[in-house]
């Protein structure tokens, strides 16, 4: 891992951990009594993923998405197709949607679309890093950590080209 492209720490650990008890206890509270379906999207946010469900105190249940792209599909569906899909059947169930970053809000909104598919009984979502200086579609974010600068982030499962994620903060990346 290159250090030297590694600009300013945008997000330290304790302001992730401390933000993300924040977001915890909304959660909570808002799904005090319910069962909960976390669904998250692999690979940016699986650290994220892990420190928000141990602060949760609800039941849950945990599973992951993961989404590709190959030419193939770029000719076929607009260039995203799903490389896994649940294993766990959304019907009738409390859903929230743990992103690491919403940016575009293109390939998220296939995801809502699938997810929302599944008949969940309500659906949010809740994501560590918003990014609506790019926001192409309009989409209802109902619990986020940060609102990012409009800067390339790794650390904290952000990646350049794979490596990165395991910083234990986010810092600017210089490309």
């Amino acid at each position: 891992m290159n250090t030297h492209s590694l600009g300013r720490v945008v997000y330290t650990e304790e302001q992730i951990q401390t933000r993300i008890r924040e977001v915890a206890a909304e959660i909570n509270r808002d799904y005090a009594g319910e069962k909960l379906i976390i669904v998250s999207v692999l690979k940016g946010s699986i650290y994220f993923v892990t420190d928000l469900t141990r602060q949760l105190n609800m039941p849950l249940n945990i599973d992951f998405l993961s989404i590709g792209a190959s030419p193939q599909s770029i000719s076929r569906s607009g260039g995203i197709h799903f490389t896994r899909d649940l294993d766990i059947n959304l019907k009738d169930k409390h859903v929230l949607l743990v992103e690491d970053v919403i940016g575009t809000g293109l390939t998220l909104g296939y995801v809502i679309q699938h997810l929302e598919e599944a008949g969940p009984a309500s659906f949010k979502i809740c994501t560590l890093l918003d990014n609506p200086a790019g926001r192409i579609l309009t989409i209802k974010i109902d619990y986020r950590c940060f609102t990012m600068p409009d800067l390339f982030l790794v650390g904290y499962g952000l990646d350049y080209k794979e490596e990165y994620r395991n910083l234990p903060y986010i810092a600017e990346y210089n490309r």
